[in-house]
């Protein structure tokens, strides 16, 4: 069995893999200021949570944007499991091609997703990453990724109007029931959420109409809000909430075996 992690701003994602199968699946919150023990003892207790023991983990993947805590993490995997883990980035020997002006600030969720989308999927392909920031990865059917597009994530833009407003009260973001809102928090889940989903579709539309490529690429929602988001969009194809846990399973496949 291997472990995964997918280290991003707000949450990380762990995923325990047997084969090719995801076998379990937690969030939890990064948090840069825990030890690597405290880290050990809370993967210790997940890994209870599937019947799992310890020895029969022996191989870890990590993907971090958060570099204060990709060593932490790394130390706690390598106390607890006693093997090294693989760090995906862009140094990564794996198969596929940056297209960008700066390819080694592209980060290890959009490397990881082009290579999961492109393997699985065979075809050109959006990735619409649903995080701290909603991300459009631009990705051809041989790999090659081409850039895209960062935006504020949903909570990211909830959690400023929230603090920005004095009467504005925090709310929970789940889809409306309609449009108009006729109470003050339905008016913010009109806004906020079916806001998003437009913003989904618009950005979406445009990167299609630009397309490099004779083929029209698909589209996939990924991440924490893709099951909310994705059926408010015109244009979403398919929702792949673990997409980012799949590729790093592949990339870490791929790499063990050098």
């Amino acid at each position: 069995m291997i472990v995964v992690f997918d280290v991003g701003n707000t949450e990380t994602t762990v995923g325990l893999f047997e084969g090719d199968a995801l076998r379990g699946h937690w969030r939890l919150t990064t948090d840069a200021t825990r030890t690597p023990d405290e880290i050990a003892l809370t993967l210790r207790g997940l890994l209870a949570t599937a019947n799992v023991v310890v020895a029969q983990v022996n191989g870890i993947a990590i993907g971090s944007v958060v570099p204060s805590m990709t060593d932490p993490l790394g130390e706690a995997c390598q106390s607890l499991f006693g093997v090294a883990p693989i760090v995906v980035d862009a140094r990564s020997p794996l198969p596929i091609t940056l297209d960008v002006l700066e390819p080694l600030t592209v980060g290890a969720d959009r490397i990881i997703n082009t290579l999961a989308a492109s393997r699985l999927h065979g075809a050109d392909t959006i990735v619409v990453d649903l995080g701290t920031a909603t991300t459009y990865d631009c990705i051809t059917s041989t790999g090659v990724f081409l850039g895209g597009v960062i935006a504020p994530g949903i909570r990211t833009s909830a959690e400023t109007l929230f603090r920005r407003t004095s009467k504005l009260p925090a709310t929970e973001l789940v889809a409306p029931a309609q449009v108009i809102g006729r109470r003050t928090e339905d008016c913010i889940r009109s806004g906020v959420v079916l806001g998003a989903a437009d913003a989904v579709d618009g950005l979406v539309r445009r990167i299609k109409h630009e397309w490099p490529t004779a083929q029209v690429p698909i589209v996939i929602a990924t991440g924490g809000l893709a099951p909310m988001i994705a059926p408010l969009c015109a244009t979403v194809d398919r929702v792949e909430p673990h997409l980012t846990l799949v590729g790093l399973q592949m990339a870490y496949a791929l790499l063990s075996s050098r």
